[in-house]
């Protein structure tokens, strides 16, 4: 596929975005996705090749996470929820297949609007320090996360959110460790569904690596700085209300529009 200075040019910028909004929140994807197939690639050729760029970028996130005893602890903390979710997703993708779609648009739209009111309502909720009193480690988060599992196989779309939500909302840790933990569980559900689309045929690849190259230059940046930030907490905060009302807008937009 050729692909135009311009077109290339827009995969890159819009590769680092998505890298920055994935790193700190999550529903990046809704950038990539757009630009895809703006460029003419259907939709199930624009899902393969956005996991190019996906995997690429969560393993830059990972690898550019500060060695610090706080990341080695969150990293730990993460290896326990990977199980779960791993199961989970397996689960939620046999019952996604029988869910009619815009039951599905509707589901994702409910816990958006459910997120968005606490963002704003409370939050205080949403700014806490992590937890360190005790153990989260527990059959009960271990649950969350075979639940988050489910939904990241029965939907996909914003599971980023929806984990950080689980993460500082019921586990309670901050935004900042939670992110940590998000990003090593995003690479384990990720990178299987990347090399299952690589043999499937269907990645274009030439676009998909400009996206890729973007989205690493984004997660290396949202990583190592964003993500460390005296103020990481409040920028999330802010990134996600943007994110998840966008979100909104695009799920129930059509009802009033029609």
């Amino acid at each position: 596929m050729d692909v135009s200075f311009l077109e290339g040019f827009s995969l890159i910028i819009g590769g680092v975005g998505a890298g920055i909004i994935n790193t700190l929140a999550g529903n990046g994807s809704a950038i990539t996705l757009t630009l895809l197939m703006a460029m003419g690639l259907d939709a199930n050729m624009a899902n393969a090749t956005n996991r190019v760029g996906a995997a690429l970028q969560t393993l830059t996130s990972v690898l550019s996470l500060r060695r610090t005893p706080r990341t080695y602890k969150n990293i730990r903390d993460a290896f326990f929820f990977v199980i779960p979710s791993v199961i989970g997703s397996v689960i939620g993708a046999y019952v996604a297949v029988e869910t009619p779609p815009m039951i599905l648009k509707y589901i994702i739209g409910g816990v958006m609007v459910f997120l968005l009111f606490t963002l704003i309502k409370n939050p205080g909720k949403w700014l806490i320090g992590t937890d360190t009193s005790r153990s989260h480690k527990t059959r009960k988060n271990w649950i969350w996360f075979f639940l988050v599992g489910l939904y990241a196989g029965f939907i996909q779309m914003g599971i980023g959110v929806i984990m950080l939500a689980i993460l500082v909302l019921i586990a309670k840790y901050s935004l900042r460790d939670g992110n940590i933990i998000k990003l090593f569980i995003a690479f384990f559900m990720t990178v299987p569904a990347f090399i299952v689309f690589a043999l499937s045929g269907d990645i274009v690849w030439l676009p998909g690596v400009l996206l890729a190259i973007g989205a690493m230059i984004g997660a290396w940046i949202g990583a190592r700085f964003l993500l460390y930030h005296s103020k990481a907490n409040q920028i999330t905060r802010w990134i996600l209300i943007g994110i998840i009302f966008v979100a909104i807008i695009r799920i129930f937009g059509p009802l009033f529009i029609s």
